[in-house]
């Protein structure tokens, strides 16, 4: 708002009234006048810099992460914070809950016993980086007996402390929707909150007055694990005490809780290459640019009534693959048309054919 207010024009201003009174007063560089006038137009420039981050500072939509979350605590709104990864571990033996396990640079610890030789694992950094590795720990302290030990799965995905935008978005979200005792708002607002949960459709009275269907999706926007529905299930409305309160659902109301499903998307299509490219050159990228229009389908389920996989959305990614000189006759599992998916339904790469 002040970017135009700067230091030589509020020095021509303060010239010019000097001038205004007295022509002959001599206003050039080094005069008494100029110098008199000059540090305290630095001065002046300074504050109106200071004036305009102020302003910026006042309304949510541009201020800086520190004032956004003083301005969501008016509205008892907090920053999520950084939840930690929860994994399957397999072992030859029974291991003691809490020992520690190392892969590459994470450690991990047994909380749980999940059957013989079966574990939950928590990863000890939060964020989502304890959701991307597997393979072969190694124990930090000797264990007596232990021949393997394998992260296999991922039950819980760990989160980021909530970016600014997101938690700008919720604020905005709040101001629009009120969230009470059990509306849909309420339902979304605290179910999302749940660790491992990346967005969550609601079905009022789906099986009667009464009943509520929570279908959710994970954090990595993949179809959840039982572990992560079991959680959200007990969280909101565990299943033998349904009805009662318990939970976070009001007294009356009997909650289900289901995960999306995933729909295998089988991909055909006849692409003409550059001299020297072949279909194994370019299939890598292919899957990667299909897998990123499925995330980017995934990530907007929550607040589409169906996903539909567009053939044109499939061809324009491929046609910016190096080596691809044209695309055409593509198809979705056997169809030459868009494919609309399932209310609950998200997309996953099957076969590609190139």
């Amino acid at each position: 708002m002040y970017e135009d207010i700067t230091y030589e024009l509020i020095l021509q201003r303060m010239i010019d009234r000097v001038l205004a009174q007295n022509p002959n007063i001599d206003t050039r560089e080094g005069s008494i006048i100029y110098n008199a006038l000059a540090p305290a137009a630095v001065e002046l420039q300074n504050m109106y810099i200071q004036l305009d981050t102020i302003l910026n500072e006042s309304f949510a939509d541009t201020q800086t992460r520190d004032y956004l979350i003083k301005r969501c605590a008016e509205r008892g709104i907090i920053p999520e914070p950084a939840t930690k990864a929860i994994l399957k571990g397999e072992f030859n033996i029974d291991v003691p809950i809490g020992s520690r396990f190392s892969l590459d640079i994470l450690n991990y610890r047994v909380i749980e016993k999940i059957s013989n030789g079966i574990f939950k694992l928590e990863c000890e950094t939060p964020g989502t980086e304890g959701n991307q590795q597997f393979g072969t720990l190694i124990p930090i302290d000797y264990i007596e007996g232990l021949t393997s030990a394998e992260l296999t799965e991922l039950l819980i995905p760990g989160e980021d402390e909530e970016d600014t935008e997101s938690l700008r978005q919720r604020y905005f979200n709040s101001l629009e929707s009120q969230s009470f005792g059990g509306n849909i708002a309420d339902y979304k607002e605290k179910t999302k909150q749940l660790p491992g949960v990346g967005g969550v459709k609601v079905y009022p009275v789906w099986n009667g007055g009464g009943t509520v269907k929570l279908v959710i999706i994970d954090s990595t926007y993949n179809v959840p694990s039982s572990t992560l529905i079991d959680a959200v299930q007990t969280a909101v409305d565990p299943i033998q005490n349904q009805g009662k309160g318990v939970g976070f659902a009001p007294i009356g109301h009997v909650v289900t809780v289901e995960g999306v499903s995933a729909t295998t998307i089988n991909i055909s299509t006849n692409i003409t290459y550059q001299e020297g490219w072949t279909w194994a050159d370019i299939e890598p990228y292919v899957h990667k640019a299909i897998d990123d229009y499925f995330f980017e389908l995934a990530s907007s389920w929550e607040n589409e009534n169906n996903l539909i996989v567009r053939i044109s959305q499939i061809e324009t990614r491929i046609l910016n693959i190096a080596g691809v000189v044209d695309i055409e006759n593509t198809t979705i599992n056997g169809q030459a048309q868009n494919f609309v998916l399932g209310a609950d339904n998200i997309p996953v790469r099957g076969e590609v054919i190139g």
